[in-house]
């Protein structure tokens, strides 16, 4: 007790929060090992079509495995281009990217708007109609749709893909629990002093919610630009193909060319490793802001 008086209180707190900061730090070299783990799992995959694309085409599944290609075969960027029509199929590819997450970034943040900021009867329960959709996989009304779009006279054409995913239920979602986050006074006010409701959206909500259309706009390009299942379906000329239905065609019956395959994903995955590098900071402040009441 006579050497607790005696010591200055902030030598006691020093000593006792010691083994806690201890703790603290040691949590701390844990949670980076960990995520330095499943940063090196996620990206495994990623580095091996890197290297097999700088093999051979029997080098590609040899045992064991060969995670440095010792002997790199560069001539691979070239022959892909000579051996396949890739500049067809990345045109395809980014045309519907493009239009399709302009589409759904437009209608969705257009959208999100009426249910967030706009009193009508049913909203709630239209809302909860529409987002429940995402629960109803795409492959139960495939079929069905297919029909519709048979006798609409769409299949085998770009504008299949454009009138099926113009629409997305998730963005609609997305930017409705970001609109969420704005002030009802700000539009409250807006309204007092005569602007309309498509003024309102278009020069107060739109600059407000660039980090959540930055999310919207990644999030659907890059599922676009993966969809393999909708080209397949709907675009069976060969001058339509996208660049996931292009690679499939190195397969053939009897052999596959593996290398180019990979050449081919390394080039697919560029354009978008570019684009979210470019607006990471975008979409991490989307994400992490969407769903919170300010």
């Amino acid at each position: 007790m006579t050497t607790l008086l005696q010591t200055p209180p902030s030598r006691v707190a020093d000593d006792e929060l010691q083994p806690v900061r201890r703790l603290s730090g040691g949590r701390r070299v844990l949670g980076y090992l960990t995520l330095g783990v499943a940063a090196v799992l996620v990206l495994l995959p990623f580095y091996w079509m890197v290297m097999s694309s700088l093999k051979s085409n029997n080098d590609v599944f040899t045992v064991p495995v060969q995670w440095i290609a010792t002997d790199p075969v560069w001539s691979n960027y070239l022959d892909i281009w000579s051996k396949s029509d890739m500049t067809t199929w990345l045109g395809n590819t980014v045309l519907l990217s493009a239009v399709v997450t302009l589409l759904q970034v437009f209608t969705g943040s257009f959208a999100a708007y009426g249910f967030a900021k706009i009193r009508f009867p049913g909203r709630d329960v239209l809302f909860l109609a529409y987002i429940g959709t995402l629960a109803v996989p795409w492959q139960s009304y495939m079929v069905p749709q297919f029909v519709m779009m048979s006798k609409l006279q769409l299949t085998d054409t770009l504008w299949a893909i454009v009138a099926l995913q113009a629409f997305g239920a998730l963005g609609v979602f997305l930017m409705k629990q970001f609109y969420e986050t704005v002030p009802d006074e700000l539009i409250d006010a807006a309204r007092i002093d005569g602007m309309s409701e498509y003024g309102i959206y278009r020069r107060i909500m739109l600059p407000l919610s660039v980090p959540a259309l930055a999310s919207l706009t990644l999030i659907t390009l890059v599922t676009t630009w993966n969809d393999y299942l909708g080209p397949l379906l709907y675009l069976r000329s060969p001058d339509l193909w996208t660049i996931q239905l292009g690679l499939k065609s190195f397969i053939s019956q009897y052999n596959a060319e593996y290398a180019l395959i990979m050449t081919g994903s390394v080039l697919s995955v560029l354009p978008i490793l570019v684009i979210f590098l470019a607006g990471q900071r975008y979409f991490v402040e989307g994400i992490a802001t969407t769903g919170l009441k300010g």
